[in-house]
């Protein structure tokens, strides 16, 4: 049981600005996410549901405490803020960060578009991007002794090279499980998840449901 305990998820994608009316997100709905946060709280954890603007909600969201956020670079500071002002007992990341942030916007003549009303639509704007931050590798900085689990989605069958893209992540996040699954898996309901320990201990469950229960029983 999780009685007494503290549980953070992150769910859904993040999504980011290009002006104060368009953006870029990802087809990730918080379906995990929200069957993390329904297993937590079945299991008698305090939960804090992290979401993005367009993610969907627990059915039980009157029982947990809900934050809204829009960018990573906006759940990085919210997430920051949690961790380092109350303890968390249990970090679950199932959010779909983006990978790319907005850095610059140039016209077709090559001129900086620097209002922050709404893009000219009369022609394409040019978009440069910078790389995201990756908020994973840095909640055992906010939160040493947190457990943390993470999640990495990678477009591949191959299932030896998805557990080892897996377990380099868990490393270099000082994680202490990791869920790995297909791309596949934000269109089928049934596709396999990997729940792996840091000591490589592995359990493979199918579906999203299976997997956010099993992940439970096995933190419990």
């Amino acid at each position: 049981m999780l009685t007494g305990k503290k549980v953070v998820i992150t769910s859904g994608g993040t999504f980011e600005k290009w002006d104060n009316v368009r953006g870029h997100t990802n087809l990730s709905k918080g379906t995990m996410g929200s069957y993390l946060a329904e297993a937590a709280l079945g299991k008698g954890a305090s939960v804090i549901y992290m979401h993005g603007v367009f993610t969907q909600l627990p059915e039980q969201r009157n029982e947990m405490q809900l934050v809204e956020f829009e960018g990573i670079e906006d759940l990085g500071e919210k997430l920051k803020t949690i961790l380092e002002s109350e303890r968390i007992d249990y970090v679950i990341m199932a959010v779909a960060g983006s990978d790319w942030l907005i850095d610059k916007v140039f016209d077709q003549h090559g001129n900086e578009l620097s209002e922050k009303g709404k893009m000219p639509s009369d022609e394409p704007p040019i978009i440069h991007f910078k790389k995201a931050p990756k908020i994973l590798a840095q909640i055992k900085n906010w939160a040493p002794d947190t457990t943390l689990i993470g999640f990495k989605l990678e477009a591949t069958d191959d299932e030896s090279y998805l557990l080892e893209r897996a377990s380099a992540r868990m490393e270099t996040a000082k994680a202490d499980y990791m869920v790995a699954n297909s791309s596949k898996s934000l269109y089928g309901a049934m596709e396999p998840h990997y729940i792996i320990h840091k000591s490589g201990e592995t359990h493979k469950v199918d579906g999203k449901m299976a997997a956010a229960t099993a992940l439970m029983n096995i933190i419990s």
